[in-house]
């Protein structure tokens, strides 16, 4: 039984370089996140809450991360809230920064509210590192 994922492709070595911000309160999600994306080349910053993640988007420069990826559901700062306060800042990337959410909540209705909050994609977890790599070329010029 083949999944839809399977027919799509992902070109290895595309997103090496790229810098991603990763949100996540539960230390193993964050973990096995970080190695997928490392796994690819890719540069990731961690943030174990939404206050904590703002705040290094905040304070690095513009242009700093290709992608932002964060859970929903966290203490301080839920991934919505995050995505509304990026997009409301004034600076340049804060309108354009992909931002990808990935969550256990897959129903349309978490999707819709995903985008109403300004996000590029919804992933569900478990995450499926194929749909992952796929998702962020895709979004990442």
């Amino acid at each position: 039984d083949a999944r839809p994922t399977d027919q799509l492709t992902y070109r290895e070595g595309h997103l090496r370089g790229r810098a991603i911000l990763l949100l996540e309160d539960q230390p193993l999600n964050m973990m096995i996140a970080q190695k997928l994306l490392e796994k690819q080349g890719m540069t990731v910053t961690c943030a174990e809450n939404g206050a904590v993640g703002l705040e290094r988007f905040m304070q690095s420069p513009e242009g700093s991360y290709d992608a932002i990826l964060t859970d929903i559901r966290m203490p301080k700062m839920d991934g919505l809230e995050v995505a509304r306060s990026i997009r409301a800042l004034e600076r340049t990337d804060a309108r354009s920064v992909p931002i990808v959410a990935m969550t256990a909540n897959a129903f349309a209705e978490d999707i819709r509210e995903s985008e109403r909050a300004g996000m590029n994609a919804h992933l569900s977890k478990p995450i499926e590192p194929l749909l992952l790599y796929q998702t962020l070329e895709r979004l990442i010029p």
